[in-house]
């Protein structure tokens, strides 16, 4: 069994405290029979139609969080899963608060939803380049020195408020933030340039935001210090070999939805009086 309480967020914590890689024997193998259970128990799930799930994925470029979507949920029902990945928002959404255009993009009951990059871009990427917040066009925001220090833990208070709310109506938060070494990331990044089939994966302007590496990890690290709660908790997972990340995220999200003991809803009893009945007028056809 892992140890699933040393990724987890609590209390204040140094991102450096944190392994980016770990290697686990047999990850591919023992992320087959998760994805069979998770199926599963997602069937289930829809069918009682009480809960959602809202999994919310964080990291550097190259850190491997589309084919951690394809791998973890291909053996899930397409119906039962809907992800979400937030660009630069859209004209339309930057008429409206921040948090707009997540709020709609929320599973619904029965469901499991995966933000691919969040609302944290809100509190990240703004905050490494504060000059996005102008596009959103506050009454209260004037200058660059209103976008400080404050108006982010505000912005973060917000998320928390945010996701506090959807938990207490039944939506089960979890936050991963895949914990990427800088070695890494250029090895793959390079991968990307040496192979043909890959070259459509890069971009420029991830080496631009490479340089920006340290100012990331400090945003990172506040963040997760500031918004990991019960009720909506931060992971930080290694994110250096992808099969082992895969395998503790699909682990941490089983082992999260098996505490609620879904239940399939059972017939009326007006209907369930009746079964012989509807068998015999099928079986007469």
């Amino acid at each position: 069994m892992l140890d699933k309480e040393k990724y987890k967020v609590k209390g204040t914590i140094q991102l450096t405290d944190f392994n980016t890689k770990e290697v686990i024997e047999k990850s591919k193998k023992k992320l087959k029979k998760i994805r069979k259970k998770l199926s599963e128990i997602q069937d289930t799930m829809y069918a009682e139609g009480k809960y959602s799930m809202l999994i919310c994925l964080q990291g550097m470029d190259t850190s491997g969080k589309d084919s951690l979507i394809r791998e973890v949920f291909k053996d899930v029902n397409a119906r039962g899963v809907e992800v979400h990945s937030f660009k630069v928002p859209t004209e339309l959404e930057l008429k409206h608060d921040f948090l707009w255009r997540h709020y709609i993009a929320l599973p619904a009951k029965g469901k499991i939803g995966v933000f691919n990059r969040t609302h944290y871009e809100n509190v990240l990427v703004t905050r490494v380049h504060p000059e996005y917040v102008f596009g959103e066009n506050i009454p209260t925001i004037n200058t660059l020195e209103d976008i400080n220090d404050a108006f982010f833990h505000e912005r973060m208070e917000r998320i928390n408020n945010f996701e506090k709310h959807i938990a207490d109506n039944g939506t089960i938060v979890l936050k991963f933030f895949l914990n990427l070494s800088k070695d890494e990331q250029k090895n793959r990044l390079l991968r990307r340039l040496n192979l043909p089939d890959k070259n459509w994966k890069f971009s420029a302007g991830d080496l631009k935001e490479r340089k920006l590496w340290d100012k990331y990890q400090f945003c990172y690290e506040d963040l997760l210090n500031r918004t990991s709660k019960e009720n909506a908790p931060w992971f930080i997972i290694p994110a250096d070999d992808k099969p082992t990340a895969r395998f503790i995220l699909a682990d941490i999200v089983l082992e999260e939805l098996e505490k609620y003991n879904f239940k399939e809803p059972t017939l009326p009893a007006k209907i369930q009086d009746q079964v012989a009945a509807f068998k015999t007028q099928l079986n007469n056809e």
